[in-house]
């Protein structure tokens, strides 16, 4: 591959940051559509049950991992990763578009497209960054620590803005910003520099207005703030960035440019080729969303071909790269368990949060002297779990409740309530925090603690103290363990109602974090530092395939936690305090065997670190 020219800034490529701004927006349209998904199966149109909408929400993200193996692979033979990002930002966009229109099937349709164009932008956007480093290695690592900065600023944006206009406001409002942000994340990727600079500038401060914007208490506004801030510092440090160069010309080019004009059976040019399969694909990820049971075999085929692949190829390399391979094969296996816990967050703890997470900072509460008053009551989360004569509040009751005040066009529903001395202690008015939005707070954890994390590495590095990559791996695997028994903790702690404090959440989720901080930025290190360069892009698509069986592993536990009862107009929720122990006991098993499997990776760190020949540039 030919030298690729740069300038730096801060002692990064300054390429780093025309790829920091495409990701983080195409994260702000993938995490935004996330945040609304599982919610909108479940209160939307589609009225699935809780199992229904788990089993397809896990194999959407299964499938959206499992198809990078083969974009990979196509970038590195055909395409090369620049043109394939571009591939895949175009059938995102197209993607996010079809998830604003009410059919079923263009529903799942809209899925197939967002499975496809991801299988083409992630490895190969996370590949250039890889190549950005050629020249600089020590600071590979801590690249990447920044680059999942950007990721995770999208990440956290996403659920303040795109999951509060799409639970506020109507979901297919949600859904039309998300494509917003793939689209400009494409643009800023594709289009001349200085236009890029412009976009970059312009859209940081107006999307951080919008931010301040959409808040209705002070927690939100705390929250809102402290992301639009770090919104316009990456802003303005990308803008000075391009201005030293941007992205070079020569990162993420074709190793051969002929190969992608040679024609397939003397018929049709390979690029072609290449466009006429991700038509063909389509109908097929619109099948294997919908009839997910067959997803499961087709993963397990997949795999077994990516990892003999892998075999052979380490089999047939020389001691040092064989060695390597294995190394990336054992912490893929422990990467796939930590990803299959991890993901809880998009489905099981998502619910969790909305059913049994008191989200609510109520005005004042009922007093004794209240009672046996009427009064008219603003119906929020508070009031899940209480009686009103003989009937209980439930989540489906209260749904409902909001859907007749739209009709209305009422902002919120209100109901003369007859006090009881049940009532006593009950919170009354204040703000409710939309669900949606507590998935910013790992992202967010990211932003506070990314930079700490790559300073204390580098610090580490110095004094020759920095933990090997699979002894980051067992670290990883412990605090998501310990952020797991901090949300079952929590469950035995809930009140009567079974309403958990919204702190035990909170610090679960610091938990998953500080894990995540330590497993996910150097895996991708690893996987560009420790494959062999003509098959890098390849072996991070393998990399994400594993990902992929861990995104179906979470999609079949967190149907172990599914409480919804029937469908459509018939589906019904139970009260919090009957669902409160589902999630608890299942979130305490997975956090024992998180631990013990994060106690057998620190057994095998020795040997890994052995194998990963530190002592070969």
């Amino acid at each position: 591959m030919k030298s690729i020219p740069k300038g730096t800034i801060f002692g990064h490529p300054s390429g780093l940051f025309t790829l920091f701004f495409a990701e983080m927006w195409e994260r702000f349209s993938y995490y935004g559509m996330r945040s609304l998904l599982v919610f909108y199966m479940i209160k939307g149109f589609l009225g699935y049950n809780d199992s229904k909408a788990y089993a397809i929400y896990g194999a959407y993200t299964a499938l959206v991992y499992a198809t990078p193996f083969i974009g990979g692979m196509l970038a590195d033979r055909l395409l090369g990763a620049r043109k394939s990002v571009v591939i895949g930002g175009i059938l995102m966009s197209m993607g996010h578009l079809l998830m604003t229109v009410e059919m079923e099937w263009v529903f799942m349709a809209g899925l197939a497209f967002l499975i496809a164009g991801n299988g083409f932008f992630k490895p190969n956007i996370s590949t250039i960054v890889g190549q950005l480093y050629e020249e600089m290695p020590k600071r590979r690592d801590s690249g990447f620590t920044l680059f999942y900065m950007g990721i995770n600023l999208g990440a956290a944006m996403s659920p303040l803005i795109c999951g509060y206009v799409g639970e506020m406001f109507g979901w297919h409002y949600g859904f039309g910003l998300a494509t917003a942000g793939m689209m400009l994340g494409l643009a800023v990727f594709t289009l001349p520099r200085r236009v890029a600079q412009f976009l970059i500038l312009i859209f940081a401060f107006a999307t951080a207005g919008l931010m301040i914007s959409l808040q209705s208490n002070t927690f939100q506004l705390v929250v809102n703030s402290f992301v639009s801030l770090g919104l316009l510092v990456a802003g303005g440090v990308a803008f000075a960035a391009l201005g030293r160069g941007g992205l070079p010309k020569g990162a993420g080019e074709a190793r051969s440019p002929e190969a992608a004009k040679r024609k397939v059976l003397g018929v049709v040019r390979a690029d072609w080729a290449v466009y006429i399969g991700i038509g063909l694909a389509i109908p097929i990820l619109m099948l294997l969303v919908a009839r997910n049971t067959v997803t499961g075999w087709i993963l397990a085929a997949f795999g077994l071909a990516a990892f003999v692949w892998l075999i052979v190829k380490a089999a047939r390399s020389a001691l040092v790269e064989r060695h390597r391979l294995f190394v990336i094969l054992i912490l893929m296996f422990f990467s796939m368990l930590f990803w299959s816990f991890f993901e809880q967050a998009g489905s099981s703890i998502t619910n969790f949060t909305d059913r049994n997470v008191d989200r609510v900072f109520e005005e004042t509460t009922v007093t004794e002297d209240m009672v046996g008053k009427t009064a008219p009551i603003e119906l929020n989360q508070e009031q899940l779990g209480y009686f009103q004569d003989d009937t209980v509040i439930t989540l489906t009751y209260l749904e409902a409740e909001r859907e007749k005040a739209k009709l209305r066009q009422v902002d919120k529903p209100i109901e003369e309530w007859r006090i009881q001395e049940g009532h006593v202690g009950m919170g009354i008015g204040g703000s409710e925090v939309p669900a949606s939005l507590f998935q910013a707070a790992n992202p967010i954890f990211i932003l506070i603690f990314g930079l700490v994390f790559t300073a204390l590495w580098t610090w580490l590095g110095r004094r020759a103290l920095e933990p090997s990559t699979p002894a980051k791996f067992a670290l990883g695997l412990l605090q998501l363990g310990l952020g797991f028994a901090a949300l079952w903790y929590g469950t035995t702690m809930a009140d009567s109602r079974g309403m958990v404090a919204i702190h035990w959440l909170l610090v679960g989720y610091l938990l998953h974090t500080t894990g995540e901080l330590c497993l996910s930025p150097v895996g991708l290190s690893m996987v560009t530092k420790l494959a062999p360069s003509t098959i890098v892009a390849s072996v991070m698509g393998a990399w994400f395939l594993a990902t992929a069986f861990s995104n179906y592993l979470a999609g079949m536990i967190a149907q172990l936690t599914g409480v919804s009862h029937g469908e459509g107009e018939s589906m019904l929720i139970p009260p919090p305090s009957e669902t409160v122990h589902v999630y608890g006991d299942t979130f305490g098993t997975i956090a024992a065997t998180a631990v013990v499997c994060s106690l057998l990776c620190f057994a095998l760190v020795p040997v890994l670190k052995k194998w990963m020949h530190p002592e070969v540039e």
